[in-house]
């Protein structure tokens, strides 16, 4: 893309760039948390809460957030494919790729079935989950294990792959996907319309914010 004629357009609005990170921090909390020698349980399970709160918070923010954060501006439609492949290699990619929602998805898929297991798991050591209660004891032992084994590799295999696709689009494709995901701004070829990211976006955002906090909280004393 020639930079000599480029507009600056607002894709990511600040709610969404602070989610993003929360929930880097968390993820990468979260899996030092399990596999840490010593009794991380407690902690573990209070990080598992805060990604539940992110997780409802993203869930409500991609139908009201800003224009490129909400759901239905990156639907992986079969008209979105065939853009993606026929554009030049060095269009610029604005929001998510139908390759970039599909990842998207996943680590939200991902994410959600270890926090739900995890509300449910029994270890029959040192946790039990605040919902365990409302499942049979079969259900819990089992959410355990794919807790433990399959839902956490699953974590690992979504971060790798994000990292992956990451590193290919800055030493490959010389696209950066981190800047715009740090200062919410684009350099496009084109006038593209932009993210609403003003104060009362940002007020809407944190009653969700408080929302979602709250339900976590309350799901997480519900035993």
């Amino acid at each position: 893309m020639d930079m000599s004629n480029t507009i600056r357009v607002r894709v990511w609005d600040l709610p969404t760039r602070l989610f993003h990170w929360a929930l880097a921090a968390s993820v990468i909390a979260m899996l030092v948390t399990a596999y840490l020698p010593g009794h991380w349980t407690e902690l573990h399970a209070r990080i598992g809460y805060g990604v539940l709160a992110l997780l409802l918070f993203r869930i409500v923010w991609g139908f009201v957030g800003g224009r490129w954060s909400r759901f239905a501006s990156f639907l992986p439609t079969p008209g979105r494919w065939r853009q993606y492949l026929r554009q030049p290699r060095d269009a610029a990619l604005v929001g998510h790729s139908p390759l970039g929602a599909l990842s998207v998805y996943a680590m939200l898929l991902a994410l959600s079935a270890q926090v739900a297991t995890g509300l449910v798991s029994d270890d029959e050591i040192a946790f039990l989950g605040p919902l365990n209660r409302f499942v049979s004891s079969e259900f819990g032992l089992k959410a355990t294990a794919w807790h433990k084994e399959i839902g956490q590799f699953l974590v690992l295999a979504m971060l790798a792959l994000h990292l992956a696709a990451i590193a290919y689009y800055v030493l490959v494709a010389r696209r950066t996907l981190v800047r715009p995901m740090i200062s919410g701004d684009q350099l496009v070829a084109a006038p593209l319309p932009a993210s609403r990211d003003d104060v009362l976006t940002r007020v809407m955002a944190l009653v969700v914010a408080g929302l979602c906090g709250a339900c976590a909280w309350l799901i997480a004393t519900a035993s």
